[in-house]
């Protein structure tokens, strides 16, 4: 009997990050289905990864902001018993104060870097579960942990998606089913410009602005080493392990029946 081969879903792959993974997951073997909303991206960057990895290559142009969309690429996640690996890389950030920002752009941030995001999540889920195997990879930010006058919704969306990714790395601990969460700093991506960010590409440090190509790269080892938690740009893996257990014992203290001394009045 042939095996089929395994499938990896990667949105908003038709640029950056998203088709930098596309490609190296065609180059490891992976068959792919590739989501995003640019049908004409899709279908050249669909072209050269089958030509030169040899592998199958499905597109669909969804805006995961959209319903029916969104839904049409649950039922993928739902009913393919190929899919082996789901990369939530679909974000968009529009970084200005939130009293100069539209109702419609804080909208947009949250149903697409939460809402599509959780839903995918909980559409692959129950078929990894019963194969008890497969990975979901999570693309945040460095700005989950840390947020700027601009940032309040975006540093809010990616600060979610770090703690469900922990929630479900605790929840599926004892399971075959592995959950990845990758945290770029500035990543030379077309989320810098005016029309998405609102921040060119050449505002930015350039000293301190990745390439996609090394984020995923990075992104990719630090899946083969098991990290749960990765950070393209960190050299010293150590301050995530300190913020990591200061975040414990100071959730660990807030387990006492009683107001803080320092709130009581003498």
């Amino acid at each position: 009997m042939s095996v089929s081969p395994k499938i990896a879903v990667v949105t908003g792959a038709s640029s950056g990050i998203g088709a930098v993974y596309a490609d190296r997951l065609a180059a490891r073997g992976y068959d792919l289905v590739l989501v995003a909303r640019r049908a004409d991206r899709l279908a050249a960057l669909s072209g050269s990864l089958s030509s030169r990895h040899g592998v199958n290559v499905k597109v669909l142009a969804a805006d995961l902001e959209k319903e029916a969309d969104l839904s049409e690429v649950e039922r993928i996640l739902l009913n393919d018993g190929s899919v082996h690996m789901l990369v939530n890389n679909a974000g968009v950030g529009r970084l200005r104060p939130l009293a100069q920002s539209s109702s419609a752009d804080s909208a947009s941030q949250l149903a697409l870097n939460i809402n599509a995001l959780t839903r995918l999540t909980q559409a692959v889920l129950p078929g990894f579960l019963a194969r008890n195997d497969g990975i979901i990879i999570n693309i945040a930010s460095a700005l989950a942990v840390h947020s700027l006058p601009i940032s309040a919704v975006y540093s809010g969306t990616k600060a979610y998606v770090l703690a469900f990714t922990r929630g479900l790395q605790a929840e599926l601990a004892n399971t075959g089913v592995r959950v990845h969460a990758v945290l770029p700093a500035s990543v030379a991506t077309e989320i810098w410009s005016e029309r998405v960010s609102g921040i060119p590409l050449s505002a930015l440090k350039q000293e301190s602005v990745m390439s996609a190509e090394d984020c995923v790269d990075a992104a990719l080892a630090g899946l083969d080493m098991g990290e749960a938690v990765t950070w393209p740009s960190v050299a010293d893996a150590s301050l995530w392990t300190a913020f990591d257990v200061a975040r414990s014992n100071l959730f660990a203290a807030t387990q006492v029946g009683a107001p803080a001394p320092r709130y009581i009045k003498p």
